[in-house]
């Protein structure tokens, strides 16, 4: 079973930068497909970014293409999100999921990390 936990979040001032890690702990970690979601205050749960298992599909909601990058370091058991010219709508907890083999849907998450973006 792969347990999930995320860093990297902050406070950041707008245009601003930050890169939030999530790192895995169990087997198989280079056979999920993992992905970051978010969710702010009122707001539903949102999905942003994943990248499949070998790192050939990645997909970017509309809200965040263009300035958010996700990657993955099997090596190290963790993927990454890169957040570029942040924007106040962007404060949320952020959240990475793993998504087994064969399935259609996140199935473990991690605990989320803040990020305050200040205008």
């Amino acid at each position: 079973q792969v347990q999930l936990v995320e860093s990297g979040g902050g406070l950041v001032q707008a245009g601003g930068s930050l890169r939030l890690s999530c790192a895995a702990s169990g087997r198989f970690f280079s056979t999920y497909t993992m992905g970051w979601f978010r969710q702010a205050p009122g707001k539903v749960h949102e999905f942003l970014t994943s990248i499949s298992w070998n790192g050939d599909n990645i997909y970017y909601a509309d809200s965040v293409k263009g300035r958010f990058t996700i990657s993955r370091d099997d090596a190290k058991s963790t993927v990454y999100l890169q957040m570029n010219s942040l924007k106040p709508e962007d404060t949320a907890v952020y959240y990475c999921a793993a998504t087994p083999p064969s399935e259609s849907r996140p199935r473990i998450w991690g605990q989320g990390t803040q990020v305050t973006v200040s205008s």
